[in-house]
């Protein structure tokens, strides 16, 4: 079965190291060694890390010499975005529903408050 390529990013996405590398490769390339200074895991483990990162397009990983530079690829980011920009007008609707009412509620208990004082 293939997974289609929102899935894939939605995935690695939702492991909070793998957002934490993605964070800091957005400040520019990195080394794994570099990658995995902040974590309190194994340079394999964050190899695993890397590979699911790379399958999903979020990365990409040159060589030079000896080292395997990692680069941010906001490419799949996008399919997020415009994703979620698809529900934006919903969210917002729903929002928008939430503020009258608690206005409403406010406003019911201002009256009830001047209707208690004597």
């Amino acid at each position: 079965m293939t997974t289609d390529a929102l899935s894939t990013t939605f995935a690695a996405l939702a492991d909070p190291t793998r957002r934490a590398i993605l964070a800091r490769l957005a400040e520019g390339e990195a080394t794994v060694t570099e990658l995995a200074e902040p974590f309190e895991i194994s340079l394999p483990a964050i190899s695993k890390h890397l590979k699911v990162l790379e399958k999903a397009g979020l990365i990409t990983r040159g060589r030079d010499a000896q080292w395997r530079p990692c680069q941010l690829d906001a490419g799949p980011l996008k399919e997020v975005s415009n994703w979620v920009e698809h529900y934006r007008p919903i969210w917002e609707g729903r929002f928008d529903q939430l503020e009258d009412y608690l206005k409403e509620l406010k406003h019911q208990n201002q009256q009830e408050d001047n209707h208690d004082d004597p």
